[in-house]
């Protein structure tokens, strides 16, 4: 009796397709969002790290064109008023400020220092969201995906002992694939929680520490241009 429930336990395929295409629909579809999920995952994360290598390097060219001791009109002529980079957004959306400020006859229109401040906090607050966007999607999926799976795994191992209770035999090879198809479900959303956890908390502070670089940016800014405000 052992001799053959070993041998029928070698002729089972165990393969992760073997599995898969061993499992009931629910367990099958459970498996299908789970590597949907980390298809997705993963292109928010590459796109993510590219854009914010993009952005500190394009925050650190900034601050030498900035700080290079040349007039700020004329950085503004050469960037536009609207330009690609977002510590650039944040210094073209004060200047723009700074001269709708002045009057025709060149004095100044009285709060152009709140205003011109308020400028640059909606432009931070818009490079904000095109930095944090997508990662509520990790978030989620990290938050979610054990528990996907698990029900997957929930799922299988009840028709796992339903097909044990009408075969009325619990040898090792009756059971093991059962259980081997229900516990793929929990480990593929385990490879779809782990990656969006660790970067999601990566990412932010990522996020977090280019924003901050641009609060400080923008603050020194203001005390620039406050200097020459005589309201």
């Amino acid at each position: 009796m052992q001799a053959e429930t070993l041998a029928l336990a070698q002729e089972m395929d165990f393969s992760l397709w073997a599995l898969f295409l061993r499992a009931t629909l629910i367990v099958k579809i459970v498996m299908l969002i789970l590597i949907l999920a980390s298809f997705w995952s993963w292109s928010i994360i590459i796109e993510k790290l590219i854009t914010y290598r993009r952005a500190r390097a394009e925050a650190g060219s900034f601050d030498e064109r900035f700080w290079s001791g040349n007039p700020l009109d004329q950085l503004f002529e050469e960037i536009g008023p609207e330009p690609d980079g977002a510590s650039a957004r944040i210094f073209a959306a004060g200047m723009m400020e700074w001269r709708r400020s002045h009057r025709d006859d060149g004095g100044l229109i009285p709060g152009a220092t709140a205003r011109i401040e308020r400028s640059m906090d909606v432009a931070i607050v818009k490079q904000t969201d095109a930095l944090q966007g997508g990662l509520s999607v990790l978030a989620t999926v990290g938050s979610t995906a054990p528990f996907i799976g698990l029900f997957g795994t929930v799922w299988g191992i009840m028709n796992a002992f339903m097909g044990i209770a009408a075969a009325q035999n619990t040898n090792i090879a009756v059971v093991a694939p059962g259980i081997a198809e229900a516990l793929l479900a929990t480990a593929f959303g385990l490879l779809a929680a782990i990656p969006a956890v660790i970067f999601y908390n990566k990412l932010s502070a990522d996020a977090e520490r280019l924003v901050a670089g641009y609060e400080a940016f923008a603050d020194e800014f203001s005390t620039i241009l406050s200097r020459q405000l005589v309201v």
